[in-house]
Order: structure tokens, then C-alpha cells, then sequence
């Protein structure tokens, strides 16, 4: 057990915020409890855990071990809160998540402060998210008067076919640490905007971007109850998890984490026939074509695989570059990531920050040891970067052979790999060698080959020509392993919703 878990397991009881966090503009958006109906509560035994910063090992806040009796009474106020919440005019729910929205806008140097702190990624990538973030709420806030049913035309004259769509009661939310901040808002916005209540449980390394998103939900409008904040640390995150699981009064589960806890969470829910959206893991393939612009590919490749430290499920996991363009894209390549700097988030300058955790550390040093052992060269990077903790130097592999783990596995962090190919259809086969399916990229400048390629890619999402296609606008998931469901865009209240058919005779 590496000392940052054990300083975590050991959080002083009733600790409030510690001396390492960076001062506030608004010390109130620093929250160090849950939140169950309206009200910021500790766990009922009083048990805490330490939260800290990846770049420093340093402690910032404690936050509480919530458990099974905590859980349940955030289900309970979800429940007591719906009927009200469903029946408040959509135009209404509307204006609240658009306040909300104003707000994160109007204090996102705090907000992104407190996830660089916690989270690590650079300061600038973090106020991006809370851009990103509040677009969802921004986004559902109008869509939340578009919730429409449809009337079907009857067989016969006296009747006549309704189908209504209505929320579906009270769901649950279980959200990451990448983008603490944009993966639940992405739940928040639709669950609201439909008039369900929910139950959210934030990841263990990020819980105080949550709270402050929370508090500024209360500060919007959203009443008691609405939105509930059950946190804990990793130990109790399977009791948290089963008591969201088993509840027959929670009807939906979102999930955004990886394939291995999603279907765990899925099996579990099962049990009372929830419906599940599944935002889970990624193996993005980056297709770069002979008559792609270089440039723009190699932008693509710094922002698709970079970003966030890697630390992304729709982070480039393998690269497959054509043979006549291949020299000249990896030079490119190696130059531009040989120019990263790397260093604590809230660094002025600073474009790749720490990994989360030791785990995550250990698997990128796997990754890069296991592909140069079976044949791969190391351009750029490799090891484990000089500031030490857990920072890894930005790395650019060649020659990586299919059978590598980081061609089989997220690598989740700054390690790109290469592999030449000849033939369209060579490429095209590699990049849907995988149980997964949710981001694949590709370059080219053949408006015939945009098609071709696009529609045989087997992924939920495909970007062309660009490293970034994430917007509240548009659906996001995956297909195969990679999860169930979308989120954003006009689609993104479905799985919020129940469709209701009436007939009505004797007309």
C-alpha cells in the first residue's frame, strides 16, 4: 500500500479543510461534506478520508466515509423530493439548471482551481472543463421543454393513441476523476431537465469538484432533495455502489468509469431491471492516411492524446500511420512532444500534469516496458520524469507490435504508440481488433475515404480531421464493451425517460 492510500485511509475524524489548498476568491465553494436533502452532512460515524494533490502528495481536505445508511437516506430524500420536482413546470426547471449554469460560468477560476488541486491537470485544461461542464447544464436547460410525446393514429374512431414520455423517478449517478466536473454535470443536466431526482456518488480522488458544483446548484435553486452528494472513499465505494444497486426505488443507474465496474454495476442492477447507461473504457485508434495534412494530424495526435495526461477514455490508445507518410509524421510528432512541459497544474506554462495515482503511474511504466520488450523503440520519453512523483515524461513509441498490452489496454497516460500500415482495409481491421468501441480518429483529405472509413470504424464516435469532438450538442458513448446508452445532445434525455402509452376509448 503506497503512502498516499494510507494517508487517505487514515483521514482525522471532523478534519476540515487543510492548509495545501490554494486560496479562494470564495472560500464558501470549498465543501468538505455530503450533501442529503438540502443539508451538508458528515458520515454518521464520523469517519473521514484525505484528499490530496497528485502533483505534491500533499493533503488538502478531508472528506467523509459515507456507507449503506447514508445512501439510503439520499434515496429517500430523492424519492420524498420527486413528485414536487416532476410536476414543476419544465420552463422552470429550465431557468434553474440555466442559473446554475451562469454560475459554474461565473466562478470557473475557483472551480478550476479546486480540480487542478485535486485532480492535477493543468489549470487551463481545467477551466476548459468547467466550460464544457456547464454547456451541459446550459444545453438541457432548454431542452428540457422539448420532452415530447406523440399522438398515433387509432384502427378505429372511437379511440384515440397517446404516448407520453415521463421521467423515470428517482436514478443515481457514479462519476469519474478525469473530468470530475463535466461527467456529472453531463448526468445532472438531462436527470433534471426531465424532473428526476437523483443520488450522485463522485470518485474518491475528486470528491471537492463535486461538492462545489453541488453547492452551486443550491445556490441556483435546485430544492432539497433534488440533488444528493453520497461520498466515500475507495473501500466504501462498493457499499455505496450495492446500496444504489439494490434499491428498488432508484430506477436508473449512469455510469461513466471503466468496462470492468461497469458490468459489475450492470449485473447488479439487474436484479430490479434498471435501466443502465454505460459511459465505460476505450482503445481510440488514430488512423493517419498517406494524403492527410500533416499538420492537422499532428495537432490532432497532441490533443487527442495528451489532453488531461492521457487520462481520457477517448485518449488515442493506438496509432496506425500509413508507410509513405509515416517518417515524416513521426518526426513531426516526436518534435512537438519533446516540446511538452511537465509539472504541477496550477504551473504557469505547464501542459502535462501528474498521473492520478501510483496504480495509474505503475500501468504506464508497464505499458512502455512491455512494448519496447517485444520490439518497440522509444523516440521520445519512457520513463519515469525527472520532478519524480507521478510524473511520467511525455512519450512517443515506434514500431509497436500488435500483440503489445498498450494495443489490448487503455494506457491511460502521456504514452503514444506507432505501427505502420500499407492497405485502407489493413487499417480498418487493426483499429476493429478490439472488444471496444467508443472514439476512433482518422486524417484524411479524400472526401470518399471520410465515408468509406467512417462508416466501417466500429465506434460510437468518430472524429475526422480533428483530435476533438466532444460537445453537449452531440451523443457521446460507445458501442461493444466500451457501454450503453448516450449522453448530451436532443438524444441525451431518452435514458432519463419512460415511454407511456394510453389508449382512450369510447369516444
Amino acid at each position: 500500500m503506497d503512502s498516499r492510500t494510507t494517508a487517505r485511509q487514515n483521514g482525522a475524524v471532523n478534519n476540515p479543510a487543510l492548509p495545501n489548498l490554494p486560496v479562494l476568491a470564495d472560500p464558501s465553494l470549498l465543501q468538505t461534506l455530503g450533501h442529503i436533502n438540502g443539508e451538508w452532512v458528515g458520515a454518521d460515524d464520523g469517519r473521514t478520508y484525505i484528499v490530496d494533490n497528485p502533483a505534491t502528495g500533499e493533503a488538502i481536505a478531508s472528506a467523509p466515509r459515507m456507507g449503506v445508511a447514508e445512501t439510503d437516506r439520499a434515496i429517500a430524500a430523492a424519492q420524498a423530493a420527486f413528485p414536487g420536482w416532476s410536476k414543476t413546470p419544465a420552463k422552470t426547471r429550465g431557468q434553474i439548471l440555466r442559473k446554475w449554469a451562469d454560475l459554474m460560468t461565473a466562478n470557473a477560476d475557483d472551480l478550476a482551481l479546486i480540480m487542478t488541486t485535486e485532480q492535477g491537470k493543468p489549470l487551463a485544461e481545467a477551466k476548459g472543463e468547467i466550460t464544457y461542464a456547464a454547456s451541459f447544464l446550459e444545453w438541457f436547460a432548454e431542452e428540457a421543454r422539448r420532452v415530447d410525446g406523440s399522438i398515433i393514429s387509432a384502427p378505429t374512431t372511437d379511440r384515440r393513441l397517446l404516448v407520453l414520455r415521463q421521467p423515470i423517478g428517482v436514478t443515481a449517478a457514479i462519476t469519474p476523476w478525469n473530468f470530475p466536473a463535466a461527467m456529472l454535470t453531463r448526468k445532472l443536466g438531462p436527470a433534471l431537465a426531465v424532473g428526476c431526482t437523483i443520488v450522485c456518488k463522485p470518485a474518491e480522488q475528486t470528491p471537492l469538484t463535486a461538492m462545489a458544483v453541488v453547492e452551486l446548484a443550491v445556490r441556483a435553486g435546485v430544492p432539497a432533495g433534488v440533488v444528493n452528494l453520497v461520498v466515500g472513499d475507495a473501500a466504501d465505494a462498493p457499499l455505496i455502489g450495492g446500496a444504489l444497486t439494490s434499491s428498488p426505488i432508484v430506477r436508473k443507474l449512469s455510469f461513466t468509469g471503466s468496462t470492468e465496474v461497469g458490468k459489475l454495476l450492470t449485473r447488479q442492477c439487474a436484479d430490479t431491471m434498471k435501466k443502465v447507461s454505460m459511459e465505460l473504457g476505450g482503445n481510440a485508434p488514430f488512423i493517419v492516411f498517406d494524403d492527410a495534412d500533416l499538420e492537422t494530424a499532428v495537432a490532432g495526435a497532441l490533443v487527442a492524446k495528451y489532453r488531461n495526461t492521457g487520462q481520457a477514455c477517448t485518449a488515442v490508445n493506438r496509432m496506425y500511420v500509413q508507410r509513405g507518410i509515416a517518417s515524416a509524421f513521426t518526426s513531426r510528432l516526436a518534435e512537438e512532444v519533446a516540446k511538452f512541459t511537465v509539472g504541477p497544474g496550477t504551473t504557469a506554462g505547464v501542459n502535462v500534469g501528474p498521473l492520478i495515482d501510483e496504480a495509474a503511474l505503475a500501468k504506464v511504466r508497464a505499458h512502455v516496458d512491455d512494448a519496447v520488450e517485444r520490439g518497440a523503440t522509444i523516440a521520445v520519453g519512457g520513463a519515469a520524469h525527472a520532478l519524480g512523483g507521478l510524473f511520467f515524461q511525455p512519450t512517443l513509441l515506434t514500431d509497436v507490435p500488435p500483440d503489445a498490452l498498450m494495443c489490448a489496454e487503455e494506457t491511460f497516460g502521456p504514452v503514444a504508440g506507432i505501427a505502420v500500415f500499407d492497405t485502407e482495409d489493413e487499417a480498418i481491421n487493426a483499429a476493429n481488433a478490439t472488444p471496444f468501441g467508443l472514439t476512433a480518429y482518422f486524417f484524411t483529405t479524400d472526401n470518399a475515404r471520410v465515408w468509406r472509413v467512417g462508416e466501417a470504424l466500429e465506434s460510437g464516435m468518430v472524429a475526422v480531421n480533428t483530435g476533438l469532438l466532444s460537445t453537449a450538442e452531440a451523443p457521446f458513448g460507445g458501442v461493444k464493451e466500451s457501454g450503453l446508452g448516450r449522453e448530451g445532445s436532443r438524444w441525451g434525455t431518452d435514458d432519463w425517460t419512460e415511454l407511456k402509452y394510453m389508449a382512450i376509448a369510447g369516444l
